[in-house]
């Protein structure tokens, strides 16, 4: 939750305001709002992943309360890849109201309608490209070719009246890259030539020296481990990365074997990758999971989702033989992904599954299978050399990774107090080629819990913490309600506890007491009673066993 939370003043004719609604001191959810002259543009509609501490929740929308009054105003979304963390919050922001323009490459376009198919919404799409430039309402925006861990990405620049903003979106700058599509370095220096008022770039690799290594270097490692593998294949990348999923494909092909995708976002995914010419299929290489079986076990690749440990991915259902393929002794696990923040306990758990099954794994702590998708200090360097921004704010990554990127942009020449170090709902006003934080707006977490949205909260989240980890009691007394003397009871049935339920006869007179002495003060009130015994047995159950279960005290009049 943000701190010294106030609101900005009216925005002034003139002026840019830029608000970030998630993507600032996390890894994901990612979208910013930006308002000129009454109307509205959004950029990036991502989720957030939730943690062990969330239990319960699927997805972590952004917050959509400072712009929910204001959706007639939104003239539209730009995506700027198709990554979850980009897109995944796009049919819940289409809910609101469905016409939104959506704006993006072909493959963005396409990854964000099948998941809208899902949710039986038909969007309003308009696809870009790089070199392109379309003007909605006061924003004339320029897309940009850059390159990350997904095809087709692009940065996209702002022009207002207030002045030039480029927001990179997610990018590094691979110099052989495998679709050959390269970060485009020329139309950065076009754009410093003509002046950035704001750069709003990048920050999850920051804090890494040097350069981003090539995602080419990861295909003879790839090629080098299936090679030698004596058994089955089991590869686990994110369902969007396809070009890591070539890399694999090459590989199957190159020693004999065949493929089969796992995981319906992989097997989606991978197809309309194919379809519109991202993914190269080599002849006879691509199998189905069912007839794949039937294959020797030396002649098959299976390449699944679940390489950050998710409980219900393909990968984890395996390590807990809850799936048709269990791998077992002579089998190669190869884990070719990152771990996301937040998520390490469960890789290692999976981790840990897979080898007592007899699986040997691979992964970035022991081979090089993985290169991240974002770029490293050195490459931000260039781009601040480059560009000579006058203002900047870090967006993408955690606290740490804001800080370490406003110290490179202070190190290549932007002034201290023209970097702004910024968090969810901070809002940062554009005039006269000055950004300055002019609000901070209450930003909290919107829970995707099933079908319930935005109803969960935190109070909720902490009462299934403590129902998980220090167990349940309930406790029903009946009291003559004339009197306020107990009638039956006290009954008390715990939950989550090691020691029999005798255990807690030595407490029941001390209820029965608390309850007696309230009753004779006057007390009748059924809540006032129920709280009488919910402190009662809670201030023993922590003296006695030193626990802090979730305790629901029912008191019943008869």
């Amino acid at each position: 939750m943000p701190t010294n939370v106030y609101d900005p003043p009216a925005l002034e004719s003139g002026t840019l305001r830029v608000i970030p609604l998630g993507g600032l001191g996390e890894i994901g959810r990612n979208m910013t709002a930006f308002e000129y002259d009454g109307k509205l543009l959004i950029v990036d509609c991502g989720v957030l992943f939730p943690e062990e501490n969330q239990p319960g929740v699927d997805l972590i929308l952004p917050d959509f309360e400072p712009i929910k009054d204001r959706l007639d105003d939104i003239v539209g979304v730009v995506l700027t890849h198709g990554h979850e963390d980009h897109i995944g919050a796009v049919p819940y922001l289409l809910k609101r109201k469905g016409d939104l323009p959506l704006l993006g490459s072909g493959l963005t376009l396409a990854l964000v309608e099948a998941k809208l198919k899902e949710h039986r919404i038909k969007p309003y799409t308009m696809t870009v490209a790089e070199g392109q430039r379309e003007q909605l309402g006061p924003f004339d925006l320029e897309f940009i070719a850059v390159n990350h861990s997904i095809p087709d990405a692009l940065a996209v620049a702002i022009r207002t009246p207030a002045g030039l903003v480029l927001a990179t979106g997610d990018f590094k700058m691979d110099q052989l890259p495998l679709d050959g599509r390269l970060t485009d370095l020329r139309a950065f220096a076009r754009l410093g030539e003509e002046g950035v008022d704001l750069f709003m770039v990048d920050s999850t690799n920051a804090d890494v020296p040097g350069f981003t290594p090539l995602e080419r270097s990861i295909g003879p490692v790839l090629d080098q481990v299936i090679g030698k593998a004596p058994r089955r294949v089991i590869v686990a990348s994110f369902s969007s990365h396809i070009h890591r999923v070539q890399q694999v494909l090459d590989a199957a092909a190159a020693h004999g074997r065949r493929l089969a995708f796992l995981g319906r976002s992989m097997v989606r995914n991978m197809t309309i990758a194919e379809d519109l010419g991202y993914l190269h299929v080599p002849d006879g290489v691509l199998i189905d999971y069912k007839k794949a079986k039937e294959l020797p076990d030396d002649q098959i690749v299976y390449m699944s989702t679940g390489s950050q440990g998710e409980p219900m991915a393909v990968l984890s259902r395996m390590a807990n033989l809850d799936h048709a393929i269990e791998p077992g002794e002579g089998d190669t696990v190869i884990l070719a992904s990152s771990l996301i923040p937040g998520n390490e306990n469960a890789v290692y758990r999976v981790i840990d599954g897979l080898t007592k099954l007899g699986a040997t794994v691979v992964h970035k702590g022991n081979a090089k299978v993985h290169v991240s998708g974002h770029a490293a200090a050195g490459e931000l360097l260039y781009c601040y050399n480059i560009l000579t921004p006058r203002n900047v704010l870090p967006i993408h990554g955690e606290y740490r990774h804001l800080v370490a990127n406003a110290k490179l942009a202070q190190e290549s020449g932007v002034p201290a107090e023209r970097t702004i170090l910024g968090e969810n709902g901070t809002v940062v006003d554009l005039k006269d080629g000055v950004a300055r934080v002019t609000g901070q707006l209450d930003i909290g977490f919107v829970y995707v819990d099933g079908s319930t949205v935005g109803e969960i909260t935190d109070a909720d989240l902490k009462d299934r913490r403590i129902l998980g980890e220090e167990g349940f009691i309930s406790v029903i007394v009946v009291v003559d309600a004339a009197t306020g003397k107990i009638v039956t009871g006290p009954e008390i049935h715990a939950r989550g506890f090691a020691e029999a339920d005798a255990v807690f006869d030595s407490v029941k007179p001390k209820i029965a007491a608390a309850l007696a002495e309230a009753a004779e003060s006057g007390v009748r009130d059924t809540h006032a009673l129920s709280q009488v015994v919910r402190r009662t047995i809670g201030r023993w159950v922590n003296q006695r066993l030193r626990r802090r279960p979730m305790i629901v005290p029912l008191v019943i009049e008869a």
